[in-house]
């Protein structure tokens, strides 16, 4: 067997050394299927040879989408024993979504997974390309095209050997969210995965253990960098079972039952976690519980246990900021939340932000075998590391504007203080200008909304307007009070957030939409960030009536 240090060898080591330890764990119901490492390795090296059965030309970019599920890794591990090129892809994009990246990707062959919605998704799909299917969940739509995975397995041998890539050869290519336009491809050979996974080894940021004693949760999308390389690749490096949510419905025993000792999420998934515990329990109730000593370990333990955050050694916040109250919220019930800032350019790591340091608005120092420095002229944050992406595929220009002189240019705006701290204040491309010609910088005025548990989503917009708007969904607890009470509730937080502002800040008008940001409505991607030009575009035509309105908080009609 091999001895480099590719994630292959990685995972044949796995294979070869703890062949009967389980590795994926998949729900059905209250039931468990689980794969041991060698079971794995078996059953990617039968669709590895069905790959190859294809006669694809060499390093052949391969698509794969799916929601997280055991076979979305085990098809991960046999695009890379096949010698070809994943291109992991969300879920939940539209037929024409898909058709755009499939063909920006050059996909020759496409994996079709747990997904929602089929029928609209497989117009994307060119009539020529040959497609795979997952076996069937029921939670899922029903695949009527391609050749089916069961049959596959029948029909064809365990590749042998251990073969593995070259460094310099292409590992992966990772499309953007969209956030601001068309994905662009993120090119990450395998030696700038072997580089980020060194580093990662010499901070273990992510407390994992070394012997293999890990458990992994994967929920947030495969195909995006972070959980990649958090869940999939750690899990593969160290050892450690991965388990995943069969649902939403579901979602909340099946991190129960895994008890992750490294658990991921995103800051909306943490929010959801707080309004939904104080939608059983009201603040006041909870602080008075935590003021008795006894008491209080009793109800700390309590929720950790319910949340399935009892073993975590370490909880961590991602994919977008985090407010501080919602940390320090956190913090009291003994759930300590470290903060992780990176992107897909440089393999989602960045910054680091441990729990235990209290640096309130910071995101952390850089990463080892990292540089920042902040540009004198624009205030963008610039980093600079070994792992940074090969380029955008197929997308010089684009690339050549990205990381100049190995510095890449991140599209955040931010300072570093004297200890070397990184300070986010914004996006470069989500500022805009009011109509009297100031620059407004949208997220750190929307953080002072965001101790409101009325509200769950909130977006700033007014380009061209004398003073900008926001428009807020109700929370969970706000839906269940009355209108007057929401009224009360929105107009005193809109006072208090006016008077912590410059004149030329100040939010003339809350309004309350009828529809939260979703996924499928386009105004979130599916990391839950807002798209906030999707939404501009969406309410453009009401936002100069919404700011003339005489009211400050008012209803969408």
């Amino acid at each position: 067997m091999p001895k480099e240090n590719t994630l292959l060898d990685l995972f044949y080591e796995k294979e070869s050394n703890t062949p009967e330890k389980v590795f994926l764990r998949q729900p059905f119901g209250d039931k468990w299927k689980t794969y041991t490492w060698k079971e794995v390795g078996q059953i990617s090296r039968k669709i590895a040879t069905a790959i190859q059965s294809y006669n694809l030309p060499p390093k052949s970019n391969i698509g794969l989408v799916s929601k997280n599920c055991a076979e979305w890794i085990m098809t991960d591990l046999a695009i890379m024993m096949s010698g070809h090129v994943s291109v992991p892809l969300y879920a939940t994009l539209t037929g024409k979504q898909l058709n755009e990246v499939l063909t920006i990707g050059d996909v020759e062959l496409v994996f079709i997974g747990k997904i929602d919605e089929w029928k609209d998704m497989s117009t994307g799909i060119p009539k020529d390309m040959p497609i795979i299917k997952f076996p069937q969940y029921t939670s899922g739509a029903t695949i009527d095209k391609g050749r089916a995975w069961e049959d596959l397995l029948e029909q064809h041998k365990p590749l042998e050997g251990y073969p593995v890539p070259n460094f310099e050869d292409t590992w992966t290519i990772v499309f953007t969210s969209g956030t601001t336009g068309t994905p662009k491809g993120v090119v990450l050979s395998y030696k700038k995965l072997k580089d980020l996974l060194d580093a990662s080894k010499e901070s273990n940021n992510l407390k994992v253990s070394f012997d293999g004693d890990n458990r992994y949760f994967s929920f947030l999308p495969l195909n995006h960098i972070a959980e990649r390389m958090i869940v999939e690749n750690t899990a593969i490096t160290y050892g450690g079972s991965i388990s995943f949510a069969e649902n939403l419905q579901t979602f909340t025993q099946n991190l129960v039952d895994t008890s992750p000792t490294v658990f991921f999420a995103v800051p909306r998934i943490w929010t959801k976690f707080q309004l939904g515990l104080l939608s059983k329990m009201p603040q006041k109730k909870l602080d008075r519980l935590l003021s008795i000593p006894i008491v209080s370990s009793m109800i700390k333990s309590k929720i950790k246990k319910g949340l399935g955050l009892n073993d975590a050694r370490v909880n961590v916040s991602g994919a977008a900021p985090i407010t501080e109250e919602c940390k320090n919220w956190y913090k009291k019930l003994g759930i300590n939340i470290s903060e992780g800032y990176g992107m897909t350019e440089n393999c989602a790591v960045c910054t680091w932000l441990p729990a235990e340091v209290s640096r309130p608005g910071s995101v952390g120092k850089a990463n080892a075998n990292a540089e920042l420095k902040i540009d004198e002229a624009t205030g963008e944050v610039l980093m600079k590391a070994s792992f940074i992406m090969n380029g955008y595929y197929k997308n010089p220009e684009q690339t050549a504007k990205t990381v100049k002189d190995g510095w890449l240019h991140t599209g955040d705006q931010g300072y570093i203080d004297d200890e070397g701290y990184l300070f986010l204040t914004g996006r470069i491309k989500d500022t805009f200008k009011t109509a009297k010609g100031q620059f407004i910088v949208p997220a750190p005025i929307e953080f002072k909304f965001q101790g409101n548990d009325d509200i769950e989503q909130i977006c700033l917009l007014g380009i061209g307007l004398p003073q900008p708007i926001a428009l807020v969904s109700l929370s969970d607890i706000g839906k269940n009070k009355s209108q007057e009470a929401i009224q009360e509730s929105l107009n005193q937080t809109l006072a208090t957030a006016n008077e912590q502002l410059d004149n030329y800040k100040k939010v003339s008008t809350l309004v309350l939409i009828k529809e939260p940001f979703t996924v499928e409505n386009g105004m979130l991607t599916p990391t839950l960030k807002t798209k906030r030009s999707v939404v501009n575009d969406r309410y453009k035509h009401l936002i100069n009536e919404w700011h003339e309105d005489a009211n400050a908080v008012v209803v969408e009609a």
